[in-house]
């Protein structure tokens, strides 16, 4: 059976706006989200808040997940502290299980070369450049892009998607994640996001049709 948990990945400065859109319609639409710290041990939002991992990091099994979900935080920018959670989600598309990057985490994901191969976007360009990386050259002027390893349509198995997107785009963050776990077909897909997006009140009759 395929898993219907999808995690989310909580650490010290994490953009705790960042996954709202996304984590709230996954709940309302039959997914279980489940949080996963470096430990078990309490972690502080950059919005001051205190969460409680329902998991650690080494308990984490791509078998049983949908999505690990990457946000933002300080961390990814000064020291090696969240890069086991890059490695991490090496594993997860390895498996061929999705990983959704926003922000700082793309920063992250560079640096484990994992942008190397793959469309994807960020803040800006030059962000990720600063990481040394290699993947310059699959870089996507867009608000959030879904990528696959290029690898995938040479033979070799696929090594699962990745969403990327900027820190200004949690709105299209998740309407990415949704595409790809098919929690919206495309018609209310557009409708939700032109309704989040652009505060579209038609989008309504559609969403309710």
């Amino acid at each position: 059976m395929t898993s219907t948990t999808v995690h989310l990945a909580v650490y010290n400065t994490f953009a705790d706006w960042e996954p709202g859109f996304a984590t709230a319609q996954l709940t309302q639409h039959g997914r279980t989200v489940r949080t996963v710290g470096l430990t078990t041990a309490p972690v502080t939002t950059m919005g001051g808040m205190r969460v409680l991992p329902d998991l650690a990091l080494d308990e984490l099994d791509p078998g049983d997940s949908e999505l690990l979900i990457l946000t933002g935080a300080s961390l990814w920018d000064s020291g090696d502290a969240l890069a086991p959670f890059a490695r991490a989600a090496r594993t997860f598309l390895d498996a061929g299980v999705p990983v959704a990057a926003i922000c700082g985490a793309t920063a992250g994901l560079a640096r484990e070369g994992l942008l190397d191969d793959r469309a994807h976007t960020s803040a800006v360009s030059f962000y990720l450049a600063a990481t040394g990386y290699a993947g310059g050259a699959h870089y996507v002027e867009a608000d959030a892009v879904t990528g696959a390893d290029a690898g995938a349509d040479s033979g070799t198995a696929p090594r699962g998607a990745l969403v990327t997107a900027g820190p200004t785009e949690p709105v299209a963050f998740a309407r990415e994640i949704f595409g790809l776990l098919g929690v919206f077909e495309p018609k209310k897909l557009d409708a939700w996001y032109r309704l989040f997006h652009d505060s579209d009140a038609s989008a309504y009759e559609v969403l309710e049709g």
